[in-house]
């Protein structure tokens, strides 16, 4: 899959006047079947070295529930949301989340990322700049993970009151127009001398 950033290198904007930082990140994939290797995104894990961030946002929707049940029917549910919420707890550095929280940030980073079969998986990792890391892991949470927002489509005009329209306005108009487009008419016959029919 694709980076949610077209270029590759999404930029956060900050107010704190701070040079821009390098920043990886890799999207959090849920695999229902390891065998078909369909998943669905569910959340973003974001690590900045200089500015000493690690961090995950995961959201699991109802639409996104919903297709993991289209593609494995009696998924359980209950075990993934245990395993995905755990994982901004290992980012945070939890105690309680097991001994991959004690490691650096780095470590618990690769080790969030690495390659595994498993039903809760991680994207190739991808890199980026930012001035803020956390409003750069909601900005990528949003483009890769957050459904999309409703195209707003124009009301279109009724064909009833359209017709009704036409009807009323166009003898109307025509009585109006009529007489200034003949008055155009023969000014133009004048300037090209061409004689109006009644005359020849």
């Amino acid at each position: 899959m694709p980076g949610p950033v077209a270029s590759g290198r999404p930029a956060a904007g900050g107010a704190d006047g701070r040079p821009p930082a390098a920043f990886e990140y890799a999207v959090i994939r849920v695999v229902p079947r390891v065998d078909r290797g369909e998943f669905v995104n569910v959340g973003v894990v974001l690590f900045c070295r200089e500015r000493r961030f690690l961090g995950a946002r995961v959201a699991l929707d109802p639409s996104r529930l919903a297709a993991l049940r289209a593609l494995a029917p009696g998924f359980a549910l209950a075990a993934l949301k245990a395993e995905l919420d755990a994982i901004p707890r290992v980012c945070a550095g939890d105690s309680e989340a097991g001994p991959i929280a004690r490691l650096t940030q780095a470590e618990r980073f690769h080790w969030l990322v690495a390659p595994a079969s498993a039903v809760v998986q991680a994207s190739p990792v991808h890199a980026g700049i930012c001035r803020d890391p956390a409003i750069a892991l909601d900005r990528l949470l949003a483009a890769a993970v957050l459904p999309l927002p409703a195209v707003s489509r124009r009301p279109r005009f009724p064909r009833r009151l359209a017709r009704w329209l036409a009807r009323r306005l166009a003898p109307r108009l025509a009585r109006r127009l009529a007489p200034r487009l003949t008055r155009r008419l023969t000014r133009w016959r004048t300037r090209l001398d061409i004689a109006p029919r009644n005359a020849r």
